[in-house]
């Protein structure tokens, strides 16, 4: 085996979350965003985002994450702020974006069901590309899509119930549904050209519709390339060598380690292992990969959009794929999440979470001590 091919995937992570005052209310993060690297700015004003650099291990990934995390809430705690785990704010109708020409546009063009992107923080998980092998890493990724249940962390929007994975449902099935290709998890892919054709023609799509939208195209041309223009769960990533997956909440730093782990032990296994496209059930074994056919794959995201780990067969189907389903308790399973909740309910709910996400960390961080 060659030294190439016995080194580790490296794998990082990209997590959102929602900033709050000490009343619960969505607040700019100021002075967070100095607090460690790899902090950013999201697009609009109440988020941040955290990322780590790649990684070779998982506790190597852990130790960063926490890390970063725990720098950002010690500057949180003199402030009295908080970084709430969940995938919407559960009720708050208005979120202003930060300036930006590449927000500016997409408003223009998808119209006011832009504002259901703005209520939504997830994860992002990219992990190394293998040579020779990365068309398999992105359909392994498409097959296990399904996953993103074990961390969906939201069902409300606007304080009513929408869906286990109420995310993933504003983005899929709401904020681009006048654009039929994006926002969705798009079928396998034969090849790295297969990919490119796809991102030229969705590329030439978005940009019609800004031509139509009033956008002049050195506008349009100076803010978007084929690669950033597009929106799916799954992207073959040039600028960073990874494939990326997108569909995850956010959720408790713990809980996104563990997925991240799975999913770069799961491509990692392609490097020796034979993988074919068949059937309906899909799964992984010591000398195979099965993925089943995308339309069975369609069926096990809906249902981990719609019902989460609710479904029997979709947790068969995760435990078949290689997760540990048992290992997963996500906030959207958790506590009464029926009628509507209220503005003031929204903020209870946001505090106690920005407070599980501190007890999550400081856990992780005595375990390391220990």
């Amino acid at each position: 085996m060659s030294e190439s091919q016995s080194e580790p995937i490296r794998r990082s992570i990209e997590v959102e979350y929602w900033v709050v005052d000490s009343d619960g209310r969505l607040t700019e993060p100021g002075p967070l965003v100095a607090a460690a690297p790899g902090v950013e700015r999201e697009f609009v004003e109440p988020v941040l985002e955290i990322k780590t650099t790649p990684c070779e291990t998982t506790p190597q990934l852990r130790a960063e994450l926490f890390e970063r995390i725990g720098k950002v809430l010690a500057v949180a705690d003199e402030h009295d702020m908080g970084l709430v785990p969940l995938a919407t704010p559960l009720n708050h109708d208005e979120i202003a974006d930060l300036p930006s020409e590449r927000t500016r546009i997409q408003q223009e063009i998808i119209g006011s069901d832009f504002e259901y992107v703005r209520h939504c923080a997830g994860t992002h998980i990219h992990v190394e590309q293998i040579p020779g092998r990365a068309i398999d890493q992105l359909n392994t990724l498409v097959a296990i899509d399904p996953a993103l249940a074990l961390v969906n962390s939201a069902r409300r929007f606007r304080g009513r119930p929408l869906a286990d994975g109420a995310r993933s449902k504003l983005y899929r099935w709401m904020a681009y549904d006048g654009l039929a290709h994006q926002g969705r998890l798009w079928r396998y892919i034969e090849s790295r050209e297969d990919w490119d054709r796809r991102l030229q023609r969705r590329y030439e799509e978005f940009e019609r519709a800004a031509l139509e939208s009033g956008i002049d195209r050195q506008t349009f041309t100076s803010s978007f390339d084929p690669e950033s223009a597009v929106w799916t769960p799954v992207q073959l990533r040039s600028e960073f060598g990874t494939v990326e997956w997108r569909s995850p909440d956010t959720a408790l730093p713990s809980s996104v380690v563990e997925l991240a782990d799975t999913v770069a032990r799961t491509v990692e296994h392609l490097r020796d292992t034979e993988i074919r496209i068949e059937g309906d059930t899909g799964r992984v074994t010591d000398s195979q990969i099965v993925l089943p056919e995308f339309t069975h794959v369609l069926e096990y995201v809906n249902a981990a959009i719609r019902d989460g780990l609710a479904s029997e067969s979709l947790c068969g189907y995760l435990e078949r794929m290689g997760f540990d389903v048992e290992a997963y308790d996500p906030i959207s399973r958790q506590g009464d999440d029926r009628g509507m909740l209220s503005v003031a309910q929204a903020r209870e709910r946001r505090l106690s979470y920005a407070e599980r996400l501190e007890r999550d960390v400081t856990e992780a961080q005595s375990m390391r001590a220990d």
